[in-house]
């Protein structure tokens, strides 16, 4: 199935003053998460709810989360910090509707204004939810997943999903991890899985499931994105910039989408979808790093681009991409905003 045309609009967490106490923070984010009911929608036999899915950056939460919509909807790379947005992805089975939200990775290495903002959408998703999926590499906790862990309420219910479950050798090894894990927080289930495993993923959801308050769905049986197509085509442009460039190019290249146009089909045509985008990156060196050696590398990234909307969005794209220049975007408050940053 893929993304509908017309998506819900975003619900934008509104810009809160930096704080360096996390609770102020939180209490300033409860409001807006929470879209209303679809139109015409009765709560008879219906489950609906928040689940948010968090930890550190680069643990496979973006997989996880298109596993568990059952399409891709988040970007994902080898690269730490990937994710910069709270994207939500539904799913709808049977009576119940699951309404997740990724979340970037917390991050405590670099202070600059990006960073602030990426924090400040984590701090917004935990913040008023039914369920949190707190997602680490099963046997592994270091410092990045405490930070994370000591963001979530007692009060939540809390599943403790160790991911790529499957590449533990002894299972006994897991007992201590597992016993240490329970002594930092009282976390509701222990979920062994892998992401890439869809009898893990079913038996998550079923697990889910049990969590959600029995309500009306919040949007259409079909959709799967809370997010436009003009979004997801700027993810889909940095997830393949992010692919070609390797550990090359820094983690603060960023798109901009300048121009999101579409022609309707005409017959059995599919309709056309017109994009200009700028790769945003801060010296001249990563500029000529993403053009490439006669401009092979930005026209992978374009061709790339191209093929998955194409099949994300179930439409003919033609897309242009160019590079510019910005130093020291990513320390730059007001530039972070105008790029999208919230």
């Amino acid at each position: 199935m893929s993304v509908q045309k017309t998506v819900a609009q975003p619900h934008s967490l509104k810009d809160t003053e930096d704080s360096p106490d996390p609770e102020i923070a939180l209490t300033s984010m409860l409001k807006g998460l929470r879209p209303a009911p679809a139109p015409g929608e009765g709560a008879i036999g219906q489950r609906c709810g928040l689940i948010a899915i968090v930890g550190k950056p680069n643990v496979g939460k973006s997989t996880l989360l298109n596993a568990l919509v059952g399409q891709k909807i988040s970007i994902t790379s080898r690269k730490a910090q990937t994710t910069r947005h709270r994207i939500t992805g539904m799913r709808t089975q049977g009576a119940t509707q699951f309404v997740f939200v990724d979340t970037p990775g917390f991050q405590t290495r670099h202070n600059n204004a990006l960073n602030r903002a990426l924090n400040k959408t984590v701090l917004g998703a935990v913040a008023d939810v039914d369920l949190i999926l707190f997602v680490v590499e099963a046997g592994q906790f270091n410092q990045a997943d405490a930070r994370v862990l000591g963001l979530l309420s007692q009060n939540i219910p809390t599943l403790l999903v160790a991911n790529k479950f499957d590449q533990i050798h002894r299972r006994a090894d897991i007992a201590p991890w597992l016993q240490e894990m329970q002594q930092r927080h009282a976390f509701t289930e222990f979920v062994p899985m892998s992401a890439k495993n869809s009898k893990d993923i079913d038996r998550l959801l079923l697990l889910c499931e049990r969590f959600l308050p029995e309500q009306a769905w919040w949007y259409a049986e079909d959709e799967l994105t809370d997010r436009s197509e003009k979004f997801l085509a700027s993810e889909t442009v940095r997830e393949k910039l992010f692919r070609l460039t390797g550990d090359e190019l820094p983690y603060t290249s960023t798109v901009v989408i300048d121009q999101f146009g579409e022609e309707a089909g005409r017959g059995k045509q599919k309709r056309l979808v017109r994009i200009a985008a700028t790769i945003v990156v801060e010296r001249d060196t990563h500029k000529a790093m993403v053009i490439g050696d006669k401009g092979e590398r930005i026209k992978r990234i374009g061709t790339e681009t191209r093929v998955e909307l194409e099949k994300l969005l179930d439409a003919k794209v033609f897309i242009e991409l160019w590079v510019k220049v910005r130093s020291g975007w990513a320390d730059d408050e007001a530039r972070v905003r105008s790029f999208g940053y919230e």
